[in-house]
């Protein structure tokens, strides 16, 4: 006997209600840090603006000296970044794919030389803003690179007109992108459990928020395969 469509379908929109609350959240997330990272940068309270070194007992000021002594390179990578996490939901909106495909050409490309840029900026601040010492750098590297190897397999697949393949890369890009929101929670769990310090705790954390949030792509890609977003 035949499944009723109606039936199938129902936890199909459910699933992507959620996957759709999680996105909208965690971008949200990113767009808050970056928003924050910013106000810093311009208006830097006084115990922002210390050395790095200086401060090992406030982790916030130690980070924001950090970003502060390397201002126009941070700006180079949150403004950017910024704009990407705005654009990136609209090439998943089926009704714009459809009704205007030139569209979703013009701000696919645009989106792939942000993701460079993004990707090629975090990986200069990877080497001097790290309060998880060489595990939070190796972390922040190796998932930079895997966003650019990403996003240029998905340009290539377009090219192609591949488009199942195109997807599957850009659904990578997304979950590479979103691992740095998905960090932050991770980040405020350890400080509530008063365990370990920030330089022992920070790399975890972003190894753990990355690698979750590529997964969870993964796992959609795979869950619809037969039924794209």
């Amino acid at each position: 006997m035949a499944a009723n469509p109606a039936i199938v379908s129902a936890p199909r929109r459910e699933s992507r209600g959620w996957l759709w609350t999680a996105v909208i959240l965690l971008t949200l997330i990113a767009l808050a840090a970056a928003t924050r990272r910013a106000i810093v940068l311009i208006h830097p309270a006084p115990t922002s603006a210390v050395s790095p070194n200086t401060a090992p007992k406030n982790p916030a000021a130690q980070l924001d000296g950090g970003f502060l002594q390397h201002r126009l390179r941070t700006f180079a990578h949150i403004v950017p970044a910024t704009i990407y996490l705005l654009l990136l939901p609209l090439q998943f909106i089926r009704r714009i794919r459809t009704r205007n495909p030139r569209f979703h050409r013009g701000n696919g490309r645009v989106l792939v030389v942000l993701g460079i840029v993004v990707a090629i900026s975090a990986l200069a601040l990877s080497r001097t803003n790290s309060i998880g010492g060489v595990n939070e750098t190796a972390a922040t590297t190796l998932y930079a690179l895997l966003l650019l190897w990403f996003l240029i397999a998905g340009f290539r697949s377009a090219r192609r007109r591949d488009f199942t393949i195109h997807r599957q890369w850009l659904l990578r890009a997304y979950g590479a992108t979103l691992g740095i929101a998905t960090t932050r929670p991770i980040v405020g769990i350890f400080f509530a459990t008063r365990k370990l310090s920030p330089h022992e705790f920070f790399g975890t954390a972003f190894w753990l928020g990355f690698t979750l949030t590529l997964i969870a792509a993964e796992v959609q890609i795979h869950t619809t395969r037969s039924n794209p977003i």
